[in-house]
């Protein structure tokens, strides 16, 4: 039998590989958590060996929404075991398995608004969320277990993570957030790559800025923090 991190693993290969299929992969973005495993394509370095302790696997889709197919994100899910779930008030979609969950997420636009944002191509709504154009606007394509997967650029990754640290309620949450950021960029560093921390730090709204300052600095890892006594 093979082991739970196993059968994730395996269901959101199939997961991502139904997508791919269907033609509709290209046209979202994984964010969240799981973007750290698959960026050891990215560093391919020993040293950076993630795991993964989440249910949650995330799509950040642009607006407006760009697919070449429509499909049915339901059908696509046919007998992999996910139950649709309504959430909260405003009626969010999510795709729930005992391995994983699945929710589609757009970015927060104007004054903000929690209302369920409709994707007909994919027959699904989806939560609009502040800050997720950061995620959005520099993306990479990896490639996990063949299938190409559009992720963002890892430093918009780790600094997206850093801000949404300090708006967690969840204290557990908050130190999760922080400690991949500091992985990730850390690992950046090492690559040799300093200089887009910098010039992405810098073209961020001074209020995103310092929540980016407070996180790593209660995380202890201030040197992380671009400016003279920094990066």
């Amino acid at each position: 039998m093979l082991c739970v991190e196993t059968r994730q693993y395996s269901l959101c290969k199939e997961v991502l590989r139904r997508l791919h299929n269907a033609g509709v992969l290209d046209g979202m973005v994984v964010a969240g958590s799981w973007c750290v495993l698959f960026y050891q394509a990215y560093f391919e370095r020993k040293t950076f060996s993630p795991t993964i302790r989440t249910r949650d696997l995330d799509f950040a889709v642009p607006i407006p929404a760009r697919f070449a197919k429509k499909a049915d994100i339901g059908r696509i899910l046919d007998g992999l075991g996910f139950v649709l779930d309504f959430r909260g008030e405003q009626g969010h979609m999510r795709f729930m398995h005992p391995e994983l969950i699945l929710e589609f997420l757009v970015p927060e636009r104007g004054r903000g608004s929690n209302d369920a944002f409709d994707i007909p191509a994919l027959g699904v709504n989806a939560q609009p969320l502040r800050y997720l154009d950061l995620l959005l606007t520099d993306t990479i394509t990896l490639e996990f277990r063949g299938i190409p997967v559009r992720l963002p650029h890892p430093v918009r990754f780790a600094l997206h993570k850093l801000i949404v640290a300090q708006r967690r309620d969840n204290a557990d949450k908050a130190e999760r957030d922080r400690d991949q950021a500091v992985l990730v960029l850390r690992a950046v560093v090492e690559a040799g790559d300093s200089a887009t921390i910098r010039d992405v730090y810098a073209s961020l709204p001074a209020k995103w800025r310092r929540m980016i300052d407070a996180s790593l600095a209660e995380a202890g890892h201030a040197d992380l923090i671009p400016g003279e006594n920094g990066i």
